[in-house]
């Protein structure tokens, strides 16, 4: 991966940071080449630059010593973990982190319920902070900065889907946490549970002035995962009626932006106890329990398209006959168990089921844009970093008002207050 969250594996870099053929074995050989025929002053000359050189190297393999919380296996159990990023090169942005949401997919990688988690594992992928230290290269950032990065941090910017803002699709697309750096040694990403990141500017997110960071911070993963499709699929239209199944972390999100896109927005849940939070408090026009079919029967043939952002198994087959002909249900939450579906809840009116996974560096940006122009945050449950555990716990159980985030700095940072 190209200029990412990543750590090394230990806290020495066993990998060089060039490649076989780059300008390193080049150069011996120029040195060498010179020391035969150059005057004395040349060879002196050569072998300061050859030192210069190789003291650079050096310095980047040092990498910036780190901190973190780290799950060690599938327990998911995080601790303290102390290790070393890489050095910051020409195009990167260096950023001490304040803020980091919690996430369901953080649960899944720690607890390896996908069966990939690469341990040690720092989590985390809704960060937000300030910017320390920018690269040579860079241009649109500057130290003091209030700064975000979300899902991922590198991807080919090379591919169609890069070409068309879809960096989230990319085949080379590096997750902050628990990816490989193929660019840097294969090494493993660490995330925003920690006090410092380095990360590639194109993949940094600006935070507009004025949206509280702590409550921003989910907006980078839960923000755009819905914000996204709802663009994409014209479900940002005022009038159009929009269903949001689930009232958490992702959904709560989702009445909010599709209230401010001026639509008319029904919460579907299965919960009845959430219909007053849903209607007086996150300002929904209507409120269904899924499991009422009196209530769902009222409801049928009325919406232009529906958010589902539930992460456990649910059924599925009754959303498709609250929507209108060539409505589309789109799936952003991740249960673990395969999700039924009945051809004839789909073919009668042309109805559609598509899926997303957050969204690219554009429309991340753009819905950052339209959170700090509408005042839109998350609700959020701020805790230190010695009671992740406990909120892991909970999240486990749904036990969370909507979003969990980690005052990182008031956490890792001895000079915090």
């Amino acid at each position: 991966m190209s200029r990412c969250f990543h750590t090394h594996k230990g806290t020495t870099r066993l990998s060089p940071l060039l490649p076989s053929h780059s300008c390193k074995p080049r150069l011996a050989s120029t040195t060498a080449a010179a020391t035969t025929t150059a005057s004395p002053p040349a060879r002196n000359l050569h072998r300061a630059r050859a030192r210069v050189t190789m003291a650079a190297a050096a310095a980047a393999e040092q990498g910036k010593a780190a901190v973190g919380w780290a799950a060690r296996d599938s327990s998911g159990v995080l601790s303290p973990y102390n290790f070393s990023r890489r050095a910051q090169e020409d195009g990167d942005v260096t950023i001490k982190v304040l803020y980091c949401g919690i996430c369901h997919t953080d649960l899944h990688i720690i607890k390896n319920d996908w069966s990939n988690a690469m341990y040690p594992v720092v989590p985390g992928h809704e960060s937000v902070g300030v910017v320390t230290d920018v690269g040579a290269g860079v241009k649109k950032f500057k130290a003091g900065d209030t700064v975000g990065v979300g899902y991922f941090v590198t991807s080919c910017r090379a591919c169609e889907c890069c070409g068309k803002g879809y960096e989230n699709y990319c085949s080379r697309m590096v997750t902050t946490c628990n990816g490989i750096d193929h660019e840097h040694g294969g090494e493993v990403t660490q995330g925003g549970f920690s006090d410092v990141v380095v990360v590639d500017e194109y993949y940094v997110l600006r935070v507009p002035a004025g949206l509280p960071l702590d409550s921003a911070a989910p907006l980078l993963c839960a923000g755009v995962t819905v914000y996204s499709p709802m663009v994409q699929h014209g479900l940002n239209s005022p009038g159009k009626h929009l269903g949001v199944v689930g009232l958490g972390g992702l959904g709560h999100v989702a009445v909010k932006f599709g209230k401010k896109f001026g639509m008319r927005v029904t919460v579907i849940s299965t919960s009845p106890g959430k219909r007053q939070e849903a209607l007086e408090h996150l300002g929904a026009d209507d409120f269904i329990v899924s499991r009422d079919p009196e209530q769902m029967a009222s409801a049928a043939g009325t919406m232009d398209g529906i958010i589902d952002t539930v992460s456990a198994w649910h059924p599925i087959t009754p959303l498709f006959s609250l929507m209108k002909p060539m409505g589309q249900v789109v799936f952003v939450g991740g249960p673990t168990r395969p999700l039924e579906l009945p051809a004839y809840a789909i073919v009668p009116g042309g109805k559609g089921i598509t899926g997303n996974c957050v969204g690219g560096i554009r429309d991340c940006q753009a819905m950052l844009d339209f959170a700090g122009e509408h005042g839109i945050t998350a609700e959020v449950e701020v805790i230190k970093m010695d009671y992740v555990n406990t909120a892991l716990e909970r999240l486990e159980k749904n036990d969370v008002r909507y979003r969990f985030v980690v005052d990182v700095a008031g956490s890792l940072d001895p000079d915090a207050a």
